[in-house]
């Protein structure tokens, strides 16, 4: 078999995609820019690099949607599951990962293998001929973006994604801030303090959202606009939105007790989550900015605890792009326009590096399938996956089009399951117990093929 499948990015769909389709016996040619053509977010030239949080989110396989994803890319024999799952940390109830030796793991992975190679340059126009996945992720090349838009004959949509600060743990008072999961969640010790936390009083918090309010943000260059996905809000539009809403979000104060202050009930809490195994980084969860630095420096500095914090990275933003994807791609994530072009990850309209991967994982096998001349069916609705897929490529408003996690509203709905909040539990039970048995139904036949 001469024919090769080329994927155009190294990050986490591109990364998937490659593993998939090359251990199907297909040989995979990655194309990736970097290092030689940097983007503001990226610091390496890693594969698999993670330029956002570090956490994969709920590893929950039976009441939460992203959990059962990563339960259906661990059966599947996916790469970044594999990878996340050696370079864990503590993180409560989520899959968090200590992200540099995770992207060099996964670099590692793609580059020994037999049928991967991996050619750096930039990749400027869509190819006219042969097997092609474009997985260039939200920073896609200008060049690229162009002639993306140019072919799909309207302008790319696109939103600003921005980035949350890492703070030095040794630089934190621990005197004020305490180790603690949220409801205690965790089967080890370990778990069960995977967070840090710095509590506010009312007064406190009062004046931490006038700094925010306040505070010198980034101006936007001419022509961009600011649509922001709802899922990865900066924190001070956040606030601008009322200033009881970080209460009700990152900063919400609930399943937590101060053992500084047991018998005080804080107002609001500020959480940090371990960044890497060594433990001497912490993130501040939900605290995407826009913010200039040195406003930042001064409004995160408000936070008890992190009074002398010094900061490992402070927040940014950049512009992030994607595709009208009900109206631009089949079923089967193939350009309508240009059929020999799949499409997969972020720029496909899914949000989160989970989801990103997992979109990689169907175009890899989709695209192996077709070089080795059979068809493969999209998996089912009522699996994570197959729910995605589904919203991505028609189920979702085209008019309305946004980036979008997985979740149980996505999923067909399981008859006589009663609804409301009191009938979740069973439903989301329901929900991931049939979507595992479809799923390996699913797989079942692709794996008596290999």
């Amino acid at each position: 078999m001469t024919e090769k499948l080329h994927i155009v990015g190294g990050g986490m769909a591109g990364s998937e995609a490659a593993w998939q389709a090359a251990n199907m016996g297909v040989s995979v040619v990655i194309h990736e820019m970097r290092p030689k053509v940097g983007t503001f977010a990226h610091q390496t030239g890693l594969l698999g690099e993670m330029v956002c949080s570090n956490s994969f989110r709920s590893d929950d396989s039976e009441q939460n949607a992203v959990g059962l994803l990563h339960w259906e890319m661990r059966a599947a024999n996916g790469l970044i599951m594999q990878t996340a799952d050696k370079h864990r940390l503590p993180a409560g109830g989520a899959l968090a990962v200590d992200r540099d030796p995770f992207a060099q793991s996964v670099t590692d992975a793609l580059t020994s293998h037999p049928n991967i190679s991996v050619a750096y340059g930039e990749i400027t126009a869509l190819p006219e001929d042969g097997h092609w996945i474009i997985a260039t992720g939200p920073l896609t090349s200008s060049s690229l973006g162009a002639a993306i838009a140019a072919e799909t004959g309207a302008e790319a949509l696109a939103f600003f994604d921005a980035i949350a600060p890492i703070v030095y743990f040794d630089s934190i008072d621990m005197s004020k801030a305490w180790m603690q999961s949220r409801y205690d969640k965790g089967e080890t010790e370990e778990e069960r303090t995977a967070y840090l936390n710095c509590p506010m009083d009312r007064d406190q918090y009062e004046a931490f959202i006038d700094a925010l309010l306040a505070a010198d943000k980034t101006e936007f260059k001419e022509g961009e606009t600011a649509g922001y996905f709802d899922g990865c809000l900066p924190i001070e539009v956040m606030a601008e939105r009322g200033r009881e809403t970080l209460r009700f979000g990152p900063m919400k104060p609930v399943g937590l007790t101060n053992p500084h202050a047991p018998d005080v009930k804080p107002h609001a809490v500020v959480q940090l989550r371990r960044d890497n195994k060594l433990g001497t980084l912490y993130n501040i969860v939900g605290f995407q900015s826009k913010m200039k630095y040195g406003a930042q420096t001064d409004v995160f500095k408000r936070i008890p605890g992190l009074e002398n914090a010094s900061f490992a990275r402070l927040g940014g933003i950049h512009r992030n792009t994607f595709l009208n994807s009900p109206t631009l791609l089949h079923a089967d994530m193939r350009l309508k326009s240009r059929p020999n072009v799949r499409f997969a990850g972020q720029i496909t309209g899914v949000e989160g590096y989970v989801e990103s991967a997992a979109m990689g994982l169907l175009a890899g096998r989709m695209a192996a399938t077709e070089i080795l001349g059979g068809t493969l069916d999209v998996p089912p609705a009522t699996t994570a996956m197959g729910a995605l897929i589904t919203h991505i490529t028609g189920g979702a408003d085209a008019k309305t089009f946004q980036p979008m996690n997985v979740n149980f509203g996505l999923f067909p709905p399981v008859e006589g399951l009663k609804g409301g909040r009191r009938g979740r539990k069973d439903r989301y039970k329901a929900y991931t117990d049939r979507a595992k048995a479809d799923w390996q139904s699913w797989l079942a036949p692709q794996a008596q093929a290999a």
